[in-house]
């Protein structure tokens, strides 16, 4: 690709990611990689210009920790993600969590939701806890994202707004949140589309759960 096309397209893209950002409620910080320099990332971080960062190099918190040829490793408050060219913004830095007391805090959007960024099988995802369902339900758009070979698990029925339709049961090699890592955990994928992966409460079973005001506290029992 000549190098004005170059430009142009990661204009384009850049636009597209700031759209998005816009549109996304205000939790706390957003990254997207919109792409990649020889050896530095070009990433929008809160809406802002994009900006071309090598490793080690920082923009509003969100350290640049190595760049690929498609991706880019980030940190922002303790938290390690693998931004992808195409992917939709990720929200960083808006969870506070210890290792050492598998203690993680979350903190409500501006609609009362706990959404944040994790990793399911090392792919991130944005989720959101939902204490009224029983498993991890999953969009089968969003498994296929995530490269989670759902047709290989149970088949089952659900009920939807449309009627009974067809998913599948799964097991997740590992579920991330934070520092702490939950290993095989259930999950269902779902034949319409989400927003979110809503963490239910198989997984959310392995912590004591604090709410005070707009902060939930999982504490690893």
């Amino acid at each position: 690709m000549r190098l004005p096309d170059l430009r142009r397209s990661l204009q384009g893209t850049a636009a597209a990611v700031l759209l998005a950002l816009s549109a996304a409620p205000a939790l706390a910080q957003q990254a997207a990689l919109v792409g990649v320099l020889g050896t530095k990332a070009l990433l929008v971080v809160d809406g802002g210009a994009p900006r071309a960062l090598g490793a080690g190099e920082a923009l509003n918190g969100v350290r640049v920790l190595s760049v690929g040829k498609d991706s880019a490793d980030i940190e922002a408050n303790g938290t390690r993600l693998t931004l992808h060219l195409g992917d939709t913004p990720v929200h960083v830095g808006s969870a506070a969590s210890t290792a050492a007391t598998g203690r993680l805090v979350l903190r409500a959007d501006s609609r009362g939701h706990f959404v944040n960024s994790g990793l399911i099988n090392g792919k991130v995802m944005q989720y959101m806890i939902d204490t009224g369902a029983t498993t991890i339900a999953i969009s089968q758009n969003e498994a296929k994202r995530m490269g989670i070979d759902y047709e290989r698990g149970t088949p089952i029925q659900v009920s939807t707004g449309n009627g009974i339709a067809n998913g599948w049961r799964v097991t997740l090699r590992t579920v991330r949140v934070g520092e702490i890592e939950v290993h095989n955990v259930e999950s269902v994928i779902l034949p319409q589309p989400m927003p979110y992966v809503l963490l239910g409460n198989n997984f959310l079973s392995a912590f004591q759960m604090t709410r005070t005001n707009d902060e939930m506290i999982l504490q690893r029992k």
